[in-house]
């Protein structure tokens, strides 16, 4: 099926012309098997009803806390993964139950950095075998392998004669770049990146998100970043979607979210933000979420985050809060919204296309005074 053909995102503020992935209503549960018989007694909802578009040429940052889903949301948007329900689509392809020998035209041009740049890397292979291996597979001649490989290592910041080198006599940043550049190899159109910088020191990490930034220009790259600090993707993603136990708690274009963030979250998460103290010249934190987020194999009923949420009300606990579409394509799923007025509420859409979801409340502006937090 074409794009063209597929239907629209609902609550997408992408025209279907620019989607480069789509992403609709996508769920991985892991089931849990026990007793003799081997039976499944109950699942995992790593990843429940993620549904956002990813556009040609765009940063996507997906951000959260860990164990909320990211990275298993990354591998099975990569097909490492299959998904549970929901669907899948990649240029003009679903691929949502694509088998290996479907997928693998498509895999030079979905390509995917790992978190660990160590363990990413096979420590018994040089770094011109590790780059040239995905050459060598898609069919370039063996004559040009050395010289591509060379000249990538030279891309991402590397000497030529790195090629006869081991994992292990790199430092953690140049094992990234490695990573990188084996990614970049087929000229992929998609690179997922799961939390790239996560390992490094914090001055590599601005070198390799830098560098990141020059290699999308260069090679017109679409991003989906996977980082667990939202400073990290703010000056490289063009739009950030935050996620919590599995879900997509609001969507945002990047500046909007950190100037107006809609939902209780995302304000947690960025007050969680180390800053400037001018009285120390300390990093400081303003503040922080409390408690631990509950458990995936029985997630709370209604909203996820009514057990953490300072402003939880009885309507949290029973009903599933939907993806809001306020002004400026900034989306966000809270029944009580921060920072809009009524003006935007009375004016947002609603994604109501999931039959699984009965929530049919709309948004409602919380009293300044008068209601306490529910228990």
């Amino acid at each position: 099926m074409s794009i063209a053909e597929a239907t629209t995102v609902p609550g997408s503020d992408v025209a279907e012309g620019e989607a480069l992935l789509r992403v609709e209503h996508v769920r991985q549960w892991f089931p849990i098997r026990s007793g003799l018989l081997n039976r499944t007694t109950g699942h995992v909802h790593a990843v429940d009803d993620v549904t956002f578009t990813l556009r040609r040429g765009e940063t996507l940052g997906l951000v959260g806390e860990s164990g909320c889903g990211k990275t298993t949301l990354s591998r099975t948007i990569m097909r490492l993964l299959e998904p549970t329900g929901g669907r899948l689509v990649f240029g003009a392809t679903d691929i949502t139950s694509a088998s290996r020998r479907d997928l693998r035209p498509l895999r030079r041009d979905m390509q995917m950095v790992f978190q660990d740049p160590f363990a990413s890397l096979n420590p018994r292979k040089r770094v011109s075998q590790i780059i040239g291996a995905p050459l060598q597979q898609f069919g370039v001649p063996r004559g040009e392998i050395a010289g591509r490989t060379a000249d990538l290592l030279e891309r991402v910041g590397l000497q030529r004669e790195h090629v006869n080198r081991f994992p292990h006599e790199f430092s953690g940043g140049q094992r990234q770049r490695i990573g990188i550049a084996r990614a970049l190899a087929l000229e992929p159109q998609l690179v997922v990146l799961d939390e790239p910088v996560s390992a490094l020191d914090v001055s590599i990490q601005a070198q390799i998100v830098n560098l990141l930034d020059d290699l999308q220009d260069e090679f017109d790259l679409t991003y989906l970043f996977v980082a667990h600090d939202l400073s990290v993707v703010r000056h490289v993603s063009d739009r950030i979607a935050v996620m919590y136990l599995g879900r997509i708690m609001e969507l945002s274009p990047a500046e909007e979210l950190y100037a107006k963030p809609i939902h209780p979250y995302t304000e947690i998460l960025l007050a969680a933000i180390p800053v400037p103290d001018p009285r120390t010249n300390l990093g400081r934190r303003r503040r922080a979420i409390e408690g631990e987020p509950p458990s995936p194999i029985e997630p709370p009923s209604g909203c996820v985050f009514h057990t953490r949420c300072p402003r939880a009300q009885p309507l949290c606990r029973t009903e599933v809060p939907q993806l809001t579409r306020y002004a400026n394509g900034h989306m966000a799923a809270c029944h009580f919204p921060l920072n809009v007025t009524q003006a935007e509420i009375d004016a947002s859409v609603r994604d109501d296309a999931s039959p699984e979801i009965a929530g049919t409340t709309k948004p409602t502006l919380l009293p300044m005074a008068g209601q306490q937090p529910a228990p």
